[in-house]
């Protein structure tokens, strides 16, 4: 949809140069809501809102309605001492799928946000292909070695440089068939 792809990539652009990114809650569920309602608020009436439908993609079925509140503030609990810790509580957010759509953008600025605070690093998102990406994420919830060792290839110090950033956001985009735009030219 490009409606969807254009708004939330210019929010996207908005969020980094305006520095509200830096205002969120880091590591939590409430911080990831504040990232989703900011990046589709133009686009969805639930940006920002835990789903209250069950989700499936192909054969995997993600964290049931039922359970999600729960499986949500066992996530926040999670602890965040290293990258392992980080990588783990990234997959389990990934396994709760806390939205209707939007998750995979979200939740991939919601990591970066934890590495950058414990880590003092983000991922390179720009240096992860996208087959490579998807198919280490679709393995992650049974062994997430190949996800960890992936994003770790990625792994960058330049956690307040624009282009990185923004070449992150790009790659993210286009991991979800959106790439009609490109984000530099917005």
């Amino acid at each position: 949809m490009k409606n969807e792809e254009l708004a939330s990539k210019k929010r996207a652009v908005e969020l980094y140069d305006s520095g509200r990114i830096n205002e969120f809650e880091v590591g939590t569920t409430r911080g990831l809501q504040q990232i989703h309602q900011f990046l589709f608020q133009d686009v969805f009436d639930f940006a920002g809102k835990i789903r209250d439908v069950d989700l499936a993609k192909d054969n995997f079925r993600f964290a049931p309605v039922i359970y999600l509140s729960d499986t949500l503030r066992t996530i926040d609990s999670l602890p965040e001492n290293n990258y392992d810790d980080i990588i783990k509580k990234y997959v389990e957010m990934n396994i709760a799928h806390p939205f209707r759509e939007g998750n995979g953008r979200a939740t991939r600025i919601w990591l970066d946000q934890i590495l950058k605070k414990h880590l003092g690093k983000c991922v390179d998102w720009s240096k992860i292909g996208k087959e490579d990406y998807l198919s280490a994420m679709e393995r992650s919830p049974i062994n997430d070695l190949e996800i960890k060792t992936l994003l770790a290839s990625a792994l960058t110090s330049d956690i307040n440089d624009r282009d990185v950033y923004m070449k992150g956001i790009q790659s993210s985009y286009e991991y979800e068939e959106q790439d009609e735009y490109d984000i530099h030219k917005l």
